[in-house]
């Protein structure tokens, strides 16, 4: 494997020449110099409002095909770069918001809220998260940990959503 201080440039040049590179790095968002988990994730947030007024089963299956594509995307461009989950690659993220956001209510609040219980989710890597991270290769190893970020989030979301609407 490639060291990712080698593929710089590289990786750069090959995101806007590779339509699969373009989407793997969230729209060229996972280029951005610091955090571009978080860059990836606010990418996320415009595609998410295309989708948040569409019939649930809709937003689910759409958000299903995403997540098959980003395995398949991801999977392409680390081989291609020569590294596993290479941290430009963020289109697992962008998949991971879109579960933590199914069924959320609708509004800048909830928005925000996903986007900063995703993050903490993403970043902290609790069990089984943090192992799959190190022993899933692949596409699949690429996008796992962020789809089960995105359910710890839609977990606690979902409770916050009750709980806002029960006491409300």
């Amino acid at each position: 494997m490639t060291e990712p201080t080698q593929i710089k440039a590289h990786t750069i040049r090959s995101i806007w020449r590779n339509p699969i590179h373009f989407l793997a790095f969230g729209f060229g968002s996972g280029v951005l110099p610091k955090m571009p988990g978080t860059w990836g994730t606010l990418a996320a947030i415009p595609i998410y409002m295309l989708l948040m007024n569409l019939p649930l089963w809709v937003y689910g299956v759409l958000t299903l095909a995403i997540i098959v594509f980003a395995i398949i995307a991801c999977g392409i461009t680390e081989r291609d770069i020569g590294i596993h989950d290479y941290s430009g690659i963020v289109l697992d993220e962008i998949a991971g918001y879109l579960v933590t956001m199914f069924a959320a209510p609708l509004g800048w609040f909830w928005i925000i809220a996903g986007f900063i219980l995703f993050r903490i989710f993403d970043i902290w890597k609790p069990f089984p998260i943090r192992w799959l991270d190190r022993h899933v290769s692949g596409g699949f190893g690429t996008v796992i940990d962020d789809l089960l970020a995105g359910i710890y989030a839609w977990i606690v979301l979902q409770f916050m959503a009750w709980a806002y609407f029960y006491y409300d």
